[in-house]
């Protein structure tokens, strides 16, 4: 004999209030945070090094930025490395300017 049940239909009805659907959206995206990348004095001089290289010769730069425990990676010309500000600013490839944070940044890659 057949057991006939709804399956996961019999589960919907605790998913009616949005509180409810909010909170486990949210524990979802907590699951997934990472820590931040501890750098040390020689990776952060090289990608110094790095955004300076760019910038002389205009090469695009693939950079990726931690925010918040994830990370994102962005393609961009640097404009300009504020060394009293601690930013770098540049330009997206849609026209966009944008300046990030020097601590933000995780990994600098030159793309010729």
């Amino acid at each position: 004999m057949r057991i006939r049940d709804r399956g996961k239909l019999k589960f919907m009805p605790a998913h009616f209030m949005p509180e409810h659907r909010a909170l486990l959206r949210e524990l979802a995206r907590d699951e997934l945070r990472q820590p931040k990348p501890l750098l040390d004095e020689y990776e952060i001089q090289e990608m110094e090094n790095r955004i300076c290289y760019a910038m002389e010769f205009t090469d695009l730069v693939k950079i990726t930025k931690w925010d918040d425990g994830f990370t994102y990676e962005e393609k961009v010309h640097v404009h300009f490395l504020d060394s009293i500000r601690k930013e770098v600013r540049m330009v997206v490839e849609d026209g966009c300017a944008v300046t990030i944070a020097f601590g933000d940044i995780v990994a600098i890659e030159v793309i010729k």
